[in-house]
C-alpha cells in the first residue's frame, strides 16, 4: 500500500544545513575542527545572556510566555515601534513560513531572486504557492527583472538584503523605488537576518521605511550576530494588522524560555554587538584579500561570508578541506554550482581557512 502525501514535496528537497562538528568528527576522526558553514557568530553568545540562559533554567517545566512580552517590550523600546506590530518566531525561518502561509492561496505566485534564501522556495511550495524565480544581476536580486515579474495572481515578494549565499545587498534608493513600484496589495518580506553587520553607506533600514509602505513586512534574527542559533529567536516588524494575521498562523509557544530570555538579555548588550561588527569587517577585509591574492573570484559580500570560485570542482575542494578540519558550505542548490561559501570566523579560524585553502589548491 502506498502512503498519501501532500504532491507538492515531489518538488522539494529536505534543507541541508552546514555539515555539524559532531559529524565530520565521527566520519573522519578529526577532532580539531574549524567550522565556517553556517554564518554562525563564532563569538558565541556573550556573557550576559549567557547568565540569562542560567537564571532561566529554573523555569524549565512551564510554558514559555506565549506573546512573548518580555522580549517584544525592549524590540519595541529599541526599533521604535509599537508592540503590536512585532511577531515573533522560532528564528527568522519561522516567520518567513508565516508569511507565506499569510499570504498565499493554491495557484497564487511569488517572486523571488536567483540564489535567493532556500527557505523561500520551500515555505512558498508548501503554502501551495508558485514560485517565479527572476535571474540574478551580478549575482544579486534585479530589481526591475521582479517588479516584471509579478503578475495578476502575485501575492507576495521576497527580497533578502543582504542576501544569503551571496551577500549582495540593495541600496535605499533603489528599494525604495522598488517598493514604490510594487502593487500595494502585494506583500512584500524584506529578509534582514544579516542587517546588523552590514555597515556601509546608502544601506537601508527596512524597518524606517514600514510607515510608507502598509505591505511590507521586515524579518531579523538573533542567530547571526547576537550567538544565539541554537535558540532560535526571529522576529517580524510589520502593520499591526499584518501581525494580526500572522499571530493567527503562528504556532502556541513558538518561542522557548530560554531563547526569550537569551535574546531580551542579548538586545541589552549593544557593546557585544559593536564588537562583534568590527571583528566581522576586519575578518571580511581579511577573507576577501586573502582569497583574491589567490587569484579566486570572489562576490563582494555586505554579510559575515563570502562566495567563491575555488576554480575547480567545488564538490572536491569542499571534500579536501574536509580532510584539513575546515567546513565551508557548498551552494549548488543555491545555483551556484562553481562556488563555495565561507563564513567570517575569528582571526585565527579565518587565518587557518586561507592556510588549508592554499594547500589544497596547491
Amino acid at each position: 500500500m502506498t502512503l498519501k502525501f501532500n504532491p507538492a514535496l515531489a518538488g522539494i528537497s529536505p534543507y541541508r544545513p552546514g555539515k555539524p562538528v559532531s559529524e565530520l568528527t565521527r566520519e573522519l576522526g578529526i577532532t580539531d575542527v574549524v567550522k565556517l558553514a553556517s554564518n554562525e557568530n563564532p563569538r558565541g553568545p556573550g556573557p550576559a545572556v549567557r547568565a540569562a540562559i542560567v537564571d532561566a533554567c529554573g523555569d524549565l517545566s512551564r510554558y514559555p510566555d506565549g506573546n512573548g512580552f518580555a522580549l517584544k517590550s525592549a524590540l519595541a523600546e529599541r526599533l521604535g515601534v509599537d508592540i503590536a506590530c512585532l511577531t515573533l518566531g522560532n528564528g527568522s525561518n519561522d516567520v518567513l513560513d508565516l508569511m507565506a502561509r499569510v499570504a498565499l492561496t493554491p495557484g497564487a505566485s511569488a517572486v523571488i531572486s536567483a540564489h535567493a534564501f532556500i527557505v523561500y522556495k520551500l515555505a512558498v511550495t508548501l503554502a501551495g504557492g508558485t514560485l517565479i524565480t527572476v535571474p540574478a544581476r551580478d549575482y544579486g536580486a534585479d530589481l526591475d527583472g521582479m517588479l516584471a515579474a509579478i503578475r495578476p495572481d502575485t501575492a507576495i515578494v521576497f527580497l533578502a538584503n543582504p542576501n544569503n549565499p551571496t551577500g549582495t545587498w540593495t541600496d535605499e534608493s533603489s528599494l525604495t523605488r522598488f517598493l514604490d513600484a510594487v502593487p500595494k496589495h502585494v506583500w512584500v518580506v524584506l529578509d534582514e537576518a544579516y542587517f546588523e553587520y552590514v555597515d556601509l553607506p546608502g544601506y537601508p533600514d527596512g524597518i524606517r521605511l514600514l510607515s510608507r509602505y502598509p505591505n511590507l513586512v521586515v524579518t531579523r534574527t538573533f542567530s547571526k550576530i547576537h550567538g544565539l542559533a541554537a535558540l532560535r529567536v526571529g522576529y517580524a516588524v510589520s502593520s499591526p494588522e499584518a501581525a494580526d494575521l500572522l499571530g493567527r498562523v503562528r504556532q502556541p509557544f513558538n518561542v522557548n524560555s530560554l531563547g526569550l530570555a537569551a535574546a531580551t538579555a542579548a538586545l541589552a548588550d549593544e557593546g557585544f554587538v559593536n564588537e562583534s561588527r568590527r571583528l566581522n569587517r576586519e575578518g571580511l577585509a581579511e577573507l576577501t584579500s586573502g582569497l583574491t591574492r589567490l587569484g579566486l573570484a570572489v562576490i563582494p559580500s555586505a554579510g559575515n561570508f563570502v562566495a567563491f570560485e575555488p576554480g575547480r570542482d567545488p564538490g572536491s575542494v569542499y571534500n579536501a578541506l574536509l580532510r584539513e578540519g575546515v567546513i565551508v558550505r557548498p551552494v549548488g542548490e543555491y545555483g551556484l554550482d562553481r562556488h563555495l561559501r565561507v563564513t567570517v570566523g575569528l582571526p585565527e579560524e579565518t587565518a587557518r581557512f586561507l592556510r588549508a585553502i592554499e594547500r589544497v589548491l596547491g
